[in-house]
């Protein structure tokens, strides 16, 4: 597994489409804003950014989520450390990364050091203002309950749960629930019924909300308190 690659195909010249998942790898009206509403908003972000949040994602993808919240997270002012750990089972090649992230000009003093170190073929990489990177290859379902860590808010980011719903199983949002600090929550484009009521057996209390351009719903989560 930790050899695979992501294998793309390209549609209107600049959005990546996994031709494993048949799905896009970000919004095809807006990905820059998909990202903000979605998962930093649904996140509550960068309002409970702090030193040493954390914040985890299943699915690295382009890496747009990541630079995003690096911008938030500098513009935000906090002094300290933020911790990124994403989990992904097929990695872009650095080529396909860079092409994608041309969409988006926004991110382009940040992702320029991102592609770099992705070409080098690191995935813990320490970037400027405290702001640390680590990308888990393989299977989540193997990855992520093995890994140490607990997560201040979550990324939901997979491909949609009809094309891979290994990513949206019971057994990995319970093992997501159990690597959640307290007061954590999570966020996702989804609203899929199966997925909302597996984060709620993981501990969360689950709210649906109005999604972002044609969505019609997300859904946001928090950990109950024990």
């Amino acid at each position: 597994m930790q050899d695979q690659r992501a294998e793309i195909d390209w549609q209107a010249g600049d959005v990546p489409v996994s031709t494993r998942f048949d799905d896009p790898y970000f919004s095809l009206e807006n990905g820059l804003e998909e990202t903000r509403y979605v998962f930093l908003d649904g996140n509550g972000l960068p309002g409970r950014f702090a030193d040493g949040f954390h914040v985890a994602e299943l699915g690295f993808g382009t890496g747009l989520n990541f630079l995003t919240t690096v911008l938030a997270w500098r513009a935000s002012g906090v002094r300290g450390k933020l911790r990124f750990t994403s989990f992904e089972a097929y990695p872009m090649g650095a080529g396909d990364m860079a092409q994608a992230l041309t969409a988006f000009p926004d991110v382009s003093d940040v992702a320029a050091p991102l592609i770099e170190a992705w070409k080098a073929g690191q995935r813990e990489i320490a970037f400027a203002d405290g702001i640390s990177l680590e990308v888990i290859g393989g299977d989540a379902r193997v990855t992520l309950p093995a890994w140490d860590g607990r997560a201040d808010a979550w990324y939901l980011d997979g491909f949609s749960p009809a094309k891979n719903p290994e990513l949206w199983g019971a057994d990995l949002l319970a093992a997501l629930g159990r690597h959640t600090a307290p007061g954590g929550t999570a966020a996702t484009y989804t609203a899929a019924g199966f997925v909302r009521r597996g984060l709620d057996a993981a501990g969360f209390d689950v709210t649906r909300r109005p999604g972002y351009g044609r969505k019609r719903h997300m859904s946001v989560a928090v950990l109950r308190a024990t």
